[in-house]
C-alpha cells in the first residue's frame, strides 16, 4: 500500500530580491524569521506551515511571468487583521480586495513586492 501524501507543510514564493522581501514580509507583515538555515531563501513560522521568499529556481525567469502565483490563493491568519490592513496601506502597499466579513473572519488581500496576492483573514 502506497504512503498517504499530506501537506502542505511548506510554501515559498520565488523572488526578485531576497532580502527586500524577507524585510517585507517580517517588518511590514510581522511573520517571524526563523534562523537563517538555506542560503537560497527566508524562512518564516507561518502557524503549522512554514513559509518562504527564496530565489527563482534555476531557469526560471520570473520578468517572463505575467502575474507570479495567478490561479493560487495563500492565506495568513492574523488577529488584528483590521490593524494589519491599516499598516500595510500607511506602507504604500496595494490593496486587491478591501477588507470584509466573510467565513474567515475579517479578511483582505494585498499584492506583494512581486506581484503575489495574499489573504489576510482574523478567524482561526
Amino acid at each position: 500500500m502506497a504512503a498517504t501524501t499530506s501537506g502542505p507543510d511548506f510554501v515559498s514564493f520565488q523572488v526578485r530580491d531576497r532580502a527586500a522581501s524577507a524585510r517585507f514580509y517580517e517588518e511590514v507583515v510581522g511573520l517571524t524569521r526563523l534562523p537563517d538555515s538555506n542560503p537560497a531563501a527566508a524562512v518564516f513560522s507561518a502557524g503549522g506551515t512554514a513559509f518562504a521568499v527564496r530565489d527563482p529556481f534555476p531557469g526560471v525567469d520570473l520578468d517572463a511571468i505575467p502575474q507570479l502565483g495567478a490561479g493560487v490563493g495563500v492565506w495568513f491568519h492574523n488577529e488584528d487583521a483590521a490593524g494589519l490592513h491599516a499598516r500595510l496601506v500607511e506602507q504604500g502597499v496595494p490593496i486587491v480586495q478591501e477588507p470584509f466579513e466573510g467565513p474567515f473572519g475579517l479578511q483582505f488581500s494585498f499584492r506583494d513586492p512581486d506581484g503575489y496576492i495574499v489573504t489576510i483573514h482574523s478567524r482561526a
